[in-house]
C-alpha cells in the first residue's frame, strides 16, 4: 500500500505530465473532515481538464488505489477526483479563480511537491 505522500506525488506528477498549471497540495487534516489532503490544479480548456482528471485516475489506479468518486468530468469546469485520503480538484482556469479554494481553506498548510524541479 502506498503512503499518502507517495500518492500525492504520484497525482502531482500525473497533473504535471498533462501540463496542469499551479499545482498545489494542502494539508487538510486540521481543517476538514472530508480528506487529509487536497490537491488543486487547473487546465486551460475542457479537453485539458478531462485529460488531467483521467491521468490522475489512471495513475492512482495503477498503484492499486480505487477512485471513490469522479464528479464533474462531463462539464470539465471543476472535476473532483476522490482518491480517499487525497481529494483532487481539477479546475478550468476560469473557475479556479472564482472558487479560490486556496483562500477558502486558508488555514491549511501547503505541502511541498517535488514536481517540475528538474529544470
Amino acid at each position: 500500500m502506498m503512503e499518502t505522500m507517495e500518492i500525492i506525488e504520484t497525482i502531482a506528477e500525473a497533473c504535471d505530465d498533462k501540463r496542469a498549471e499551479d499545482i498545489i497540495a494542502l494539508d487538510m487534516k486540521e481543517v476538514s473532515l472530508v480528506a487529509d489532503y487536497f490537491l488543486i490544479c487547473h487546465g486551460s480548456n475542457e479537453r485539458q481538464v478531462q485529460a488531467i482528471a483521467r491521468a490522475i485516475k489512471d495513475a492512482v489506479e495503477e498503484n492499486g488505489i480505487a477512485i471513490k468518486r469522479l464528479e464533474g468530468f462531463e462539464q470539465a469546469r471543476w472535476v473532483l477526483v476522490d482518491a480517499g485520503d487525497v481529494v483532487c480538484h481539477v479546475f478550468h482556469k476560469d473557475e479556479r479563480s472564482y472558487y479560490n479554494l486556496e483562500r477558502l481553506w486558508g488555514d491549511a498548510s501547503r505541502v511541498d511537491l517535488s514536481i517540475g524541479q528538474e529544470g
